[in-house]
């Protein structure tokens, strides 16, 4: 990450470490718009969102504690660090699913915990599930607390919450697949955003509903939501931002 930074500095490209609070977009081709970071004002002529989404956690103290000592949002990130190991995957959607799917092909078993007596995913993603000899689904299961040392996990207390009985799941690694938010609030009223807080973007170009505003990575795409494809968005927007300016001249 720090030799892309120098590559874009070398280019003139110039870096400010501040939090974006508000913004004021402007409608008209070719109209400045303003953002604040704080007081500090700020105008451009284009702008590309870059954001990102946050993935969702349960909230548990025990998330923090071991995040990044077995503790994830992310499979495809980190699954092959639990190559041959128990995991556990919480979630009952499509990414839960995808995720427990992918880690079955590393892990030696794959336990999923389920909160209701049925998932919401697809069909297919349901079948693939059920298909998977490595995987086991608990239904009506919701985790509680994680217990390890060294800040490792090394269990998962679950509970059912039919019975209300307690139990402990030896595993090294726990991924949370409850979905993920983008970081889309600060634009709310002036971006076009999807049921779920994303934003909408033109056909296959990085252009949202207003002139000069684009928008790149995670904080437009809930389907790959990897680096590559990220990064990929971002040189799409950085040529639709150029063209924009140049067309105005």
């Amino acid at each position: 990450m720090m030799d892309l930074q120098k590559q874009a500095e070398r280019f003139e490209t110039k870096v400010h470490y501040e939090m974006i609070t508000k913004v004021e977009f402007s409608k008209e081709v070719g109209g400045v718009h303003k953002l604040w970071a704080g007081e500090k004002e700020i105008l451009a002529k284009t702008v590309i969102i870059s954001t990102g989404a946050t993935a969702k956690y349960l909230g548990l103290e025990d998330e923090k504690k071991y995040s990044g000592g077995g503790v994830s949002a992310c499979a495809t990130c980190d699954g092959f660090f639990y190559r041959g190991k128990d995991v556990i995957v919480v979630g009952a959607g499509d990414t839960a699913a995808e995720e427990a799917t992918y880690l079955s092909k590393l892990c030696n078993k794959v336990t999923m915990l389920v909160r209701k007596d049925h998932f919401r995913a697809s069909k297919a993603m349901i079948h693939k599930v059920n298909n998977t000899p490595n995987i086991e689904v608990k239904f009506n299961h919701e985790l509680i607390a994680i217990e390890g040392e060294n800040s490792l996990v090394e269990r998962a207390v679950v509970i059912n919450n039919q019975t209300q009985e307690t139990s402990k799941i030896d595993v090294h690694g726990i991924f949370i697949a409850i979905g993920h938010k983008p970081n889309t609030d600060v634009f709310a009223g002036q971006i076009t955003l999807d049921e779920n807080g994303y934003i909408i973007t033109e056909g296959k170009s990085s252009k949202t509903n207003l002139p000069g505003v684009f928008a790149a990575g995670d904080v437009q795409d809930h389907i790959y939501r990897q680096a590559i494809t990220a990064a990929g968005s971002g040189c799409m927007a950085a040529i639709d931002a150029e063209r924009y300016l140049s067309e105005l001249e």
